[in-house]
């Protein structure tokens, strides 16, 4: 299909998704959310994506919801937003959590609202130094959604996910990666090129055993210690007759780079 609010493209392995509203700072429409969910399902269904990466044009990363979008109101009395959030945020949360691929945010300025906890869906965010993080929900008198009540806790305690909750304040990229909230804060001027070295670098693993992983490690929250190593044993047993697997262990005896298909 044509996208107007996004790019999207699958090469060589990457699927690159950018939200493209800049004048409204990627804020999310319902057209936005639909082309999402589009590209979402041409990455699963096409087989061979390795890694995708979500990014944002222009100065901003997502700036969540746009409030001036009538297209989620109900009529002309006030938005139903228990029904904006089931058909539209819950999803997207879940179909990010479900691919058996690594998905990278690239979190290239401003990540408001619903933009903030669509980034800390992904597997690994990395932002620019010039890049913040606000939970602006209290300001509207609203719950956080697109995940961010379960993120938020697990990846930086009750105490500061109530701080940002609560307040509402800005919180830098530098000080978000101090944290753990994300994965790394790096300078301006070399955010395009680590990102392009971290994507190529996954698009070449082993990419059955990072999905493997990364449910794993999701499902972590909810096991006990005994349950978490019954599920790595039955993982590794799958792993270990994988062509990744084989191939691994040969690179490692004969000293030299492996040459991972995904499978």
């Amino acid at each position: 299909m044509s996208f107007q609010t996004i790019l999207f493209e699958i090469r060589d392995g990457i699927g690159r998704l950018t939200l493209n509203r800049p004048d409204k700072l990627n804020s999310f429409n319902v057209q936005m959310h639909e082309e999402v969910q589009a590209a979402l399902k041409q990455v699963q269904e096409n087989g061979k994506t390795r890694v995708l990466v979500l990014t944002g044009a222009g100065r901003g990363f997502c700036a969540g919801q746009d409030l001036a979008d009538r297209a989620s109101f109900s009529g002309s009395g006030p938005p139903d937003l228990g029904s904006s959030i089931g058909k539209y945020y819950s999803p997207l949360v879940r179909t990010l959590s479900a691919l058996p691929l690594p998905v990278v945010a690239a979190v290239n300025g401003v990540a408001a609202g619903a933009g903030a906890n669509l980034a800390l869906a992904c597997d690994i965010v990395i932002a620019t130094k010039s890049a913040s993080f606000i939970q602006s929900f209290a300001k509207l008198g609203l719950v956080p959604d697109t995940g961010g009540t379960y993120s938020l806790p697990r990846l930086i305690g009750t105490a500061r996910a109530l701080g940002l909750v609560l307040l509402g304040d800005k919180l830098s990229a530098e000080q978000a990666a101090d944290w753990g909230l994300i994965w790394r804060c790096v300078e301006d001027a070399d955010f395009q090129a680590t990102v392009e070295t971290l994507v190529q670098h996954l698009a070449a693993a082993p990419t059955k055993g990072l999905a493997y992983a990364k449910r794993a490690i999701r499902m972590s929250a909810q096991n006990g210690l005994d349950a978490q190593l019954d599920i790595e044993r039955d993982f590794n047993r799958e792993l270990g007759r994988s062509k990744d697997f084989q191939e691994g262990v040969s690179a490692f005896l004969e000293k030299r780079q492996p040459k991972f298909v995904g499978e």
